[in-house]
Order: structure tokens, then sequence, then C-alpha cells
């Protein structure tokens, strides 16, 4: 198998994910949310033919809904780092296409993933731009992690300050459709209970 998605995922503790949420709706109705989130991936990425692998923000769940799916832990000083090592170990190990999300889009379904792959073909890069400045997935064929190394995570202009460092590297890229992240009690399905 010549292609990979990375999903990233907190381990969900009471507590520990979904703060900014949490900071309005408590951390059980954050918690509670957040697995809604996990389960909604695991529905939207088992089917890929792909090899999927889940990377654990602090410990890896030997018996929990990512079954099936390869394990690792994420390893960095941030998010730039921890994504960054994601996916020099995966080219290390061969793969030729790599796709990365994380588990707060509830709007990311499988078509837009299997795009994702498909603009590999003929890009360098491919990015899924996020409503509040980030990016939900981002694609890349060989190793250009220099992506990661020069942004402020988790500001309004992570998905700008990308684009500016692939236009600076001379990349090709691709942009999928914009989408929104679930990060505070506005950015739930109105219908979400």
């Amino acid at each position: 198998m010549q292609a990979a998605l990375i999903i990233f995922v907190r381990n969900p503790v009471l507590g520990k994910v979904k703060t900014r949420l949490a900071a309005t709706v408590g951390d059980e109705n954050a918690l509670a949310v957040y697995k809604y989130l996990l389960l909604h991936t695991k529905n939207i990425t088992w089917q890929l033919e792909v090899k999927k692998i889940i990377f654990y923000a602090d410990n890896i769940n030997e018996n929990d809904l990512w079954n099936g799916y390869e394990k690792y832990l994420q390893t960095g000083n941030d998010l730039g780092e921890k994504m960054a090592n994601a996916f020099t170990t995966l080219l290390t190990e061969g793969y030729k296409k790599i796709c990365i999300i994380g588990s707060d889009c509830l709007e990311l379904d499988t078509g837009i993933l299997k795009e994702a792959f498909a603009e590999l073909d003929n890009t360098d890069i491919v990015i899924g731009p996020a409503r509040d400045g980030g990016y939900y997935l981002l694609g890349m064929k060989e190793d250009n992690t220099i992506l990661f190394s020069k942004n402020v995570w988790g500001t309004a202009v992570v998905y700008e300050n990308t684009v500016v460092i692939i236009k600076e590297n001379n990349l090709s890229y691709s942009i999928l459709k914009e989408l929104n992240d679930v990060d505070t009690a506005g950015d739930l399905p109105k219908n979400f209970k």
C-alpha cells in the first residue's frame, strides 16, 4: 500500500480535550463532543483504501475504537514538530502519498479524503483550509516538512502562513473545500445534542 492517512488524536480524558469548548459547555459535555468527533472520524476513514495510522497525543490505547488501525505515539515539542515527525516516520517507511487530519471536523467526509489523495497524483501538496484560519488536512508525497517549521500553531494565520511557505519553496499545491473545525460551542451544528 503506497498511501497512508495520519490521524492525530488526543486521548479522550475528562478535562484534557476540547478545552475551549469546555469553557462554555463544561468538561463532561466537551468530552462527549470529542468522543462523538472521534467516532465520526472513524466512520469516514475506515473504508478508505489506504493505510490508516492513529497518532495518539499521550499514550497508545491498545483496546479502543481504533482497533484495526496502526497505532503510534506523537513525538515532538509542539504541533508542528509532531506533524513533521509523523510524516518523516511514514516517508521513511516508504509511503508515497501521505495526508494528515485531526479529529475535529464534522464536515469532513470520505469523498473529500479520497479527493485529497487523488490530488497528490498531480501536485506536491494538498491542503484543506479551515474557517478558523488553520487547516483540517495537509498532504504531501515527499519530505516537505519545512511546512511545519515556521508557524504559530492555534492562530488564525496558520493556513495563510503555510501557503506562503509552499510558494517560497516553489511547490505546486491544490486547495480543497473550506470546512469548519469544532473548537467552540458556536461551531457545533444547530441540531447537535
